[in-house]
């Protein structure tokens, strides 16, 4: 299969994985030769309940037997997106209370990013340095970091970026911006947390000038940090929250929510101001529906902090220097780039599957389902450290 791999489908990299793929359950991916590997990574945090849940997958397979794409966006009501939407303004803060679904995390930054400039009238855009909030224009130009962006330029004008963290330059925050487009743990950077009541003191900077203050959760959303969005861990309301990757259950999803009154402005002046297609799907929006209640009516994510726990207490050797991020959104950091590379494939080799972030090149990803059990986590450390051993010793030959 691998060259037809190569040969009809297009690559994002030269140098793909390429494990073949024959079947995943739980916390366990099968390749073609029947070898199991254990899945610290999660599809990049999109399997939130793991590989084939009872629940999701049977929400998909009733809702199949029902309809399927009957009509775009917005037009049908259609009972999974509702009972979704609904349920979503009854978990987050009254004034994020109407919820707009798309198809994956970067076309929820596009539409916040819209509403952001229609509400306000502005067209300053910020951003952080080193952030990553998908790769379609408009997101490649609130990524920080050049680098990805210099091939596809020219991109958005007047957008400017701060340092995460940095207090005096939220100064840059005027009456010129519309937004400041955060993620609320930064995720291709390294997986830093915000720290001294940083995201309080954006959002007090955006009620001083008129601003609004967009959180990007595709990643920390949906149970990984322990919340149900990483934003409840630091005392902050914003005004849009961006969610995508997790929402799904492993099905492919975003959306951006906002108070109704702001959301509204999407239905004219003019009509139409987002559109999509299969956005609110009904197979899709099931899963997602099936995902979020799993995740309140279980202890799973209280259970996250626990395991986060286990985690620190079991990754100690001389190569990893810390432990970032928080909850299941972990990246355990060596000195190097070539030492992460080198765990990374030597552990896929022995049956655990680890990954990389976007522009940290010594932080190693661990972001398994939330359902992974204990024994699950005691296992994949183990080998961890078992490869770290091996890197050691053959270094001091």
């Amino acid at each position: 299969m691998n060259p037809d791999f190569i040969k009809y489908q297009a690559q994002t990299s030269p140098y793909p994985l390429g494990m073949e793929v024959s079947h995943a359950i739980g916390s366990y991916i099968y390749d073609t030769n029947d070898k199991k590997y254990l899945d610290f990574v999660a599809g990049v945090s999109a399997c939130t309940l793991g590989h084939q849940h009872p629940r999701v997958n049977q929400a998909i397979k009733d809702q199949l037997d029902k309809y399927s794409h009957v009509m775009v966006y917005g037009e049908y009501s259609q009972s999974p997106a509702v009972q979704y939407c609904k349920m979503m303004a009854s978990l987050l803060p009254e004034s994020l209370n109407k919820t707009y679904l798309v198809n994956s995390g970067t076309e929820a930054i596009e539409g916040a990013l819209k509403l952001a400039k229609r509400t306000t009238g502005r067209s300053q855009l910020i951003s952080c340095h080193n952030a990553y909030h998908g790769n379609t224009m408009g997101s490649m130009s609130v990524m920080g970091f050049e680098e990805r962006k210099q091939a596809f330029r020219p991109l958005l004008p007047d957008v400017d970026f701060i340092t995460f963290n940095n207090e005096e330059d939220l100064q840059k925050i005027t009456k010129r911006t519309a937004a400041i487009l955060l993620e609320t743990i930064q995720g291709g950077a390294g997986f830093i947390q915000p720290e001294n009541n940083f995201l309080q003191k954006v959002k007090k900077r955006c009620e001083e000038v008129g601003a609004l203050m967009i959180v990007d959760e595709i990643q920390p959303g949906f149970g990984r940090t322990g919340k149900l969005f990483g934003f409840q861990n630091y005392d902050v309301i914003p005004d849009i929250v961006v969610m995508g990757k997790g929402m799904g259950g492993g099905m492919p999803v975003g959306a951006f929510t906002a108070s109704a009154e702001r959301m509204d402005l999407l239905t004219e002046n003019p009509k139409l101001g987002h559109i999509t297609t299969f956005g609110g799907h009904p197979v899709i929006a099931s899963a997602c529906l099936a995902t979020l209640q799993e995740l309140t009516e279980t202890n799973l994510m209280a259970e996250t902090l626990e395991k986060e726990k286990l985690f620190r207490s079991l990754l100690v050797h001389p190569l990893i220097t810390e432990v970032r991020g928080k909850g299941l959104m972990l990246a355990a950091m060596t000195e190097s780039a070539e030492i992460t590379n080198e765990v990374i494939l030597n552990c896929q080799d022995k049956g655990l599957i680890l990954f990389w972030l976007l522009f940290e090149g010594c932080a190693i990803r661990i972001t398994p389902p939330l359902t992974i059990s204990e024994d699950e986590i005691r296992e994949g450390c183990s080998i961890i450290l078992g490869v770290m051993d091996e890197i050691m010793k053959k270094n001091t030959k």
